[in-house]
């Protein structure tokens, strides 16, 4: 747990940023559809306002048909691109994180190397020192035999 923790201390500020345009998206999407309705309803007041002639009626209609038509094809290139830069940036922070973790795995394995080494030196010297006091308790032993 305290290796993720510190991972997440490292990211760096991209990811944060990726994870601001992934929240960002669906107010970029709100905006553009507020952008789409308000201007079909200036069309479809000026419609009402020419409603005497025929042709100005037709040319209204196409006219707010295509306006919705680019508002819809502006959300949608909008929508791709954030989605486009959230997975950029997502990939990005992957293969940092990826990175990271193997470099703390070479790390580890290092670390692990070195209190196996230090494990089997305390043993050799601990039975050693061990081996040294019995040989000495049993000179003891066999000195207070001889007097």
């Amino acid at each position: 747990m305290e290796l993720v923790d510190q991972l997440r201390l490292t990211i760096p500020e991209e990811i944060r940023s990726a994870e601001d345009v992934i929240s960002q998206k669906d107010q970029i999407l709100n905006t553009a559809l507020n952008d789409a309705r308000r201007t079909k309803s200036m069309a479809a007041d000026e419609l009402r306002e020419r409603l005497n002639s025929n042709e100005v009626v037709t040319q209204a209609e196409a006219r707010a048909a295509e306006t919705v038509r680019e508002a819809e094809e502006r959300i949608t290139r909008m929508l791709q691109q954030s989605e486009a830069e959230a997975l950029s940036r997502k990939t990005e922070a992957d293969a940092y994180a990826l990175r990271s973790l193997r470099a703390m795995d070479v790390e580890l394995g290092k670390l692990t190397g070195s209190v196996r080494k230090g494990i089997e030196v305390l043993a050799e010297q601990t039975a050693s020192n061990m081996n040294s006091r019995r040989y000495a308790e049993e000179e003891e032993v066999t000195a207070g035999m001889l007097r």
